[in-house]
Parts: C-alpha cells; structure tokens; sequence
C-alpha cells in the first residue's frame, strides 16, 4: 500500500503544474463509483487491444486530451512509454483508494516482456458524472518475478 501513496504522490506532484487539481468533493466516491472506474480503464485497455485510438484517447480526461491533441500522438507515446499497458498479457485490479481527494486506481499487469509491473491511475470525475483518465504512473512490481 505503501507504494500506491508514494506513486500517488509523485503523479500530484507532476499533475499540479500541469493543470488544477479538481475539488474533493468533486472526486469523492461511492459504492456506484468503484465498476464505474474500473470499466473506463477496462475499455481504454481494450481499445489499446484492438489499436482503436479514437475510443483509448476518449477516456481521457480533458486536461490529457489537451496534452496530446490528438489519438495518434497519444498512442504513439502509449506504443512507446506504456508497453505493459499497450499490450499486457495478464490484468489484475487492486484496491481503489481516495487521498486528499485524489482518486488512484493500482492494476496489477504483466507487460509483454514477462514482467509484472503496477500501473497507478488517476481519475477525475467529469462534470457530467462521468470518469476518465487523467494521468498513469506504470512502475515495476516490487520483489515481482515473471
């Protein structure tokens, strides 16, 4: 857990330059809440799968989609950056935390490589209701072996 909080850090330490973190309470969560977060990651690894650009960019939060401008500049970095997210061989979902009104997301992947690694991210909640992405930490597993 201890890994989770110091990568959460480290992506709020990056994101707040880049644009204003939204409100706590804009970011607080429910029980609806948690399938609701886990299902926009799920599509945008499953738009990754089939190298559906348009739908992965879509998942993103606005302040990503201001980034990168367009679906194939965002996957191109994905290709690059994100292999174990690109095409991970193996998914697994951890537990939702909310800190300081972050919300973080760990998933467990194994990467194309064999090796396990944690992809944290982060979701904002969008006026709307609606969830999406608006930033991703991958580091290696601790200790993990393929």
């Amino acid at each position: 857990m201890r890994l989770y909080r110091v990568a959460a850090a480290i992506i709020l330490a990056l994101a707040i330059p880049l644009t204003a973190l939204p409100a706590q309470a804009e970011n607080e969560i429910n029980a609806s809440d948690v399938p609701a977060i886990r299902a926009v990651i799920e599509k945008q690894l499953e738009a990754f799968r089939r190298d559906d650009g348009e739908s992965a960019f879509a998942f993103a939060a606005p302040s990503i989609r201001a980034q990168f401008g367009d679906a194939d500049r965002f996957m191109a970095m994905v290709r690059q950056a994100y292999k174990a997210i690109y095409r991970p061989r193996d998914v697994e979902f951890g537990e939702l935390s909310v800190e300081k009104g972050i919300v973080a997301q760990p998933v467990h992947l194994i990467g194309p490589d064999g090796k396990p690694r944690i992809a944290l991210y982060v979701l904002e909640r969008q006026p709307d209701g609606s969830w999406r992405i608006a930033g991703c930490m991958l580091v290696e597993e601790p200790g993990g072996s393929a």
